[in-house]
């Protein structure tokens, strides 16, 4: 008896030594960095506001995290996150024939930038990636009545997804 307790036992601590953990290295904050400046990206795409759509995703994910000052410039804090929009695009995915006319009914909308997250005052950045991407997509309505312009909402949603998949990158160091 007194093995089979023993055996259940060991099975028991092999089981919950199983499951999930997380991937990252630790988080790459130096913890001297309290004040974060978050300039407005630059945006190199022709998409008017797509700038300050992300760059305002960018703030409020990091507000979030709770353990820093994030202000709208480069002057006057301990780190600076700096980012380029450097590509944007809009393709169709999915089709409709209706009549012998195709039309797209689903798009998927891509955002690149490069982004670089450094203390000041140090040359080599805490994170850097040249080309940190996340996509989305989103129905088109067919009915011209019931249309409305679903591509900003998608950046709305696609803004929020890349700042919270940003800023875990740069600070978990996934």
């Amino acid at each position: 008896m007194r093995r089979r307790q023993a055996l259940v036992a060991a099975l028991g601590g092999l089981a919950a030594g199983c499951g999930y953990a997380l991937v990252g290295k630790g988080v790459t904050t130096d913890p001297s960095i309290k004040r974060i400046g978050v300039p407005l990206f630059h945006n190199r795409t022709g998409r008017s506001d797509l700038d300050a759509t992300v760059t305002q995703a960018v703030i409020e994910e990091l507000q979030k995290r709770g353990r820093f000052t994030v202000v709208k410039e480069a002057s006057g804090v301990d780190a600076v996150v700096e980012g380029d929009i450097v590509a944007y695009s809009t393709v169709p995915v999915n089709f409709t024939d209706e009549g012998g006319v195709s039309q797209a009914t689903r798009y998927a909308i891509t955002l690149t930038a490069s982004v670089v997250y450094r203390k000041i005052g140090q040359k080599e950045p805490i994170w850097a990636n040249n080309a940190f991407t996340l996509r989305d997509e989103y129905d088109m309505d067919t009915q011209a009545t019931s249309y409305f312009d679903r591509e900003q909402l998608s950046i709305g949603r696609l803004s929020q997804a890349f700042a919270r998949n940003l800023v875990a990158a740069m600070l978990e160091a996934f």
